[in-house]
């Protein structure tokens, strides 16, 4: 089967001891493509160089809404310089985060709003962070673009109301571990509505762990669970869902 993490961290300090490795057991399973995305400017700067060491990795440069205050004029100059390297594929991850608070909610909107406008005008997908900030979320988004077809939902966690006014807008979806928990029902219930052709699948690693190997350090290997789980749910074969998925991350992200 071909696999593609459209989401992944494997610039962080948790894989230098064994980066290579971690890569070997991702693509002997399947994994043919990985997106590294970037947290923070010095964290898009890793996975661009990460991208252009490794043949099958592939970078997303954008701040986090955890480091929305360090976005300034500046910052912005060097993140769309990143983004001209060829092998980067999106702005990102960007967006809304009302849960941790860790940037002022103010400043978490004005950030966001700075690199939409930036995905605008180089004419890149956006991947998006909202958590507990759905409306909010979608209320910039609509002031700002049209960005069906250009945006990619990461790490849905919100529920089937929400995915409504998702779907309504195009965006794709991506799915991780967190479908394979026991207490993540109103997440899978979300996934059964999405349209098979926004559907993607991802890791974050090194976070959100899928089931059987929850408590362990994330990687892309196990992609594998979340394909399985993915697919029952929507009562494909894992094979199936693994084509449709790969073929959704290679539209979406211009492979």
């Amino acid at each position: 089967m071909r696999l593609i993490d459209t989401h992944a961290h494997l610039d962080f300090d948790h894989y230098n001891k064994d980066r290579e490795k971690v890569f070997e057991r991702a693509f002997q399973l399947g994994v043919e493509k990985i997106v590294n995305i970037g947290a923070d400017l010095a964290g898009s700067k890793r996975v661009v160089e990460l991208a252009q060491k490794y043949d099958k990795l592939y970078a997303a440069v954008g701040i986090h809404p955890h480091e929305a205050d360090t976005v300034n004029a500046q910052t912005l100059a060097e993140i769309k310089k990143l983004a001209a390297q060829p092998k980067v594929k999106a702005i990102g991850e960007c967006g809304l985060d009302f849960y941790y608070d860790n940037s002022p909610r103010e400043i978490q909107k004005e950030a966001f709003k700075k690199q939409l406008n930036l995905a605008l005008e180089l004419d890149l997908p956006v991947v998006l962070h909202s958590r507990q900030a759905a409306a909010e979320t979608l209320e910039i988004l609509d002031q700002t673009a049209n960005f069906a077809d250009k945006l990619i939902f990461h790490c849905y966690a919100y529920g089937p109301a929400e995915i409504e006014e998702v779907i309504k807008r195009d965006y794709y979806v991506a799915f991780g571990g967190l479908i394979t928990f026991n207490n993540t029902q109103p997440i899978r219930d979300a996934l059964k509505k999405v349209p098979l052709d926004k559907i993607l699948l991802e890791t974050d690693a090194p976070y959100l762990t899928p089931s059987p190997n929850r408590g362990k350090r994330n990687e892309p290997a196990n992609l594998e669970y979340i394909l399985k789980k993915a697919a029952a749910i929507k009562g494909l074969s894992p094979e199936k869902m693994a084509q449709i998925t790969t073929e959704n991350a290679e539209r979406i992200y211009n492979f």
